[in-house]
């Protein structure tokens, strides 16, 4: 089920500094399926935040629509179905952790009686268990963010989004959040990442979609960006240099990476089968064979690079 739909969405903004309004979002679509982490990329001034505004219902579009759990009017009852963590959020530094999910949850409508459970649990889940009367101008930046992430689930949303949910945490902080992010889909909850560290959306994430001034320029899974074409990753119990000349490769482009690792391309998926039939054939064992494939920092690096050249 799409949880999130866009269809054609555009918004500008006037300007006094510009005769020409200012084009923040060019004709979007795409969606989110339910149960899945979806990552949001682009550079600062992107169309990111926008974007995610405009589904919060924090401003309008100019054009186009979308539907959040299949509705397409701007339902109050679906905002109690939305958790949201915003970059750079601030808490009050004379509240604990405790009285910040307090009062937030009372916002967010929960019962009195079962919101003592409920913070309790979200902070458990976020790794904040036994901080819940430390104030919060106390904690360090990792801890805010994971404070930043309870508010966001404390009402036990459907859907989240998180904006830099990691942003200015070290290795083992992120390693953390990111597990909590698994949780939370392994719940069957659907996540909405914003971020700028594209190796940690890498990681986690199930399909990407990539702003470039307000314009949808790639989407899709992680493994379909990231992967190259007809071209894999083979190693082997012995040399292969003395098969190369044989009329049997010529269709193949065998490249050596180091000791009994090659890299095969020019072929399709018939075409390596043959190939690894060759090798058995000749009694050689293959240990490993891995489709090539891009990181995604690369594909996004690649394809603003390329865009620039355009202009």
């Amino acid at each position: 089920m799409e949880i999130i739909k866009i269809e054609n969405l555009s918004k500008s903004y006037s300007s006094l500094k510009r005769k020409n309004n200012v084009l923040a979002l060019d004709n979007v679509s795409l969606s989110v399926e339910r149960g899945k982490i979806f990552g949001l990329l682009g550079q600062n001034g992107a169309g990111k935040t926008t974007l995610v505004k405009i589904l919060l219902g924090l401003t309008h579009p100019t054009e186009g629509r979308f539907s959040l759990f299949g509705d397409s009017t701007n339902n109050y009852k679906n905002k109690k179905r939305i958790g949201y963590l915003p970059e750079n959020h601030r808490f009050p530094n004379f509240l604990t952790a405790y009285q910040v999910l307090y009062y937030l949850g009372l916002l967010s409508e929960l019962n009195y009686d079962g919101l003592k459970r409920k913070i309790f649990e979200a902070l458990e889940l976020v790794g904040l268990k036994g901080v819940e009367k430390k104030k919060v101008k106390t904690f360090s930046k990792g801890m805010m963010q994971r404070l930043g992430i309870a508010q966001a689930i404390i009402h036990n949303p459907d859907l989240i989004f998180l904006d830099e949910p990691t942003d200015g945490i070290d290795p083992i902080g992120r390693k953390e959040i990111r597990d909590i992010l698994v949780r939370l889909k392994n719940e069957n909850k659907t996540i909405f990442l914003n971020s700028h560290i594209l190796s940690e959306v890498e990681l986690i994430t199930d399909n990407v979609a990539i702003l470039h001034q307000g314009k949808l320029i790639k989407q899709g899974s992680i493994s379909d960006l990231t992967a190259i074409e007809n071209e894999y990753r083979i190693t082997t119990d012995s040399e292969l240099d003395t098969f190369l000349s044989k009329s049997d490769f010529v269709n193949f482009q065998l490249k050596k990476l180091n000791g009994f690792t090659y890299v095969l391309s020019g072929t399709d998926e018939d075409g390596l089968n043959k190939f690894v039939d060759l090798l058995r054939l000749n009694g050689i064992t293959i240990k490993e064979l891995i489709k090539q494939k891009l990181s995604l920092e690369e594909i996004f690096i690649s394809l603003i690079k390329d865009l620039d050249k355009v202009k």
